[in-house]
């Protein structure tokens, strides 16, 4: 898997690259323009904490996602431990059984938002772009349960994996 997270990285990292040299110079924006639906500050933020190719994959993807007008943001990025094993204890709470809730949530030693590498997104509208068009940037929807669970699962531009029915299945 790190050898798969590596060479997605890099080719993440080339694109960002690409689309740096290949950008248009951009005129002065009209004094009656809107402001960018997310700030520089909110989008750093929201990747706070996340392994540096997802957040640079997902950086790219919003700036598309911002340019066609369709909402995206991180809803769930980087977890730390406490936070993953409050959810995994409420999910256990909540649907009655350790195997129940791993349908959903997974313990801290099994989830990848522990080790930034997923981001649970939203609106639904902006998932649904994401899973159109997130393998571009090597993001892929893992689980057919989840709308919003994106992590780097394909080399940018090729199809993404199949789906796994839901988080158990990890």
């Amino acid at each position: 898997m790190r050898r798969i997270t590596a060479a997605v990285g890099a080719a993440v990292a080339v694109m960002a690259t690409v689309a740096v040299i290949t950008a248009p110079e951009s005129s002065a924006a009209p004094a009656s323009a809107a402001p960018p639906a997310v700030s520089a500050t909110a989008v750093a933020s929201e990747t706070d904490g996340l392994y540096p190719w997802l957040a640079l994959a997902y950086d790219l993807a919003l700036t598309e996602a911002q340019g066609q007008g369709v909402p995206l943001w991180i809803v769930s990025g980087y977890r730390t431990r406490a936070e993953q094993e409050a959810l995994w204890e409420d999910g256990i709470r909540t649907y009655g059984s350790a195997d129940a809730a791993r349908r959903w949530v997974l313990p801290p030693d099994e989830s990848t938002h522990v080790t930034g590498q997923a981001i649970d997104v939203g609106p639904q509208q902006g998932a649904a772009w994401l899973e159109a068009e997130g393998n571009r940037w090597g993001l892929c929807r893992m689980y057919d349960n989840e709308w919003w669970h994106f992590e780097l699962a394909t080399l940018p531009g090729f199809a993404c994996p199949a789906r796994r029915p839901d988080a158990s299945s990890r």
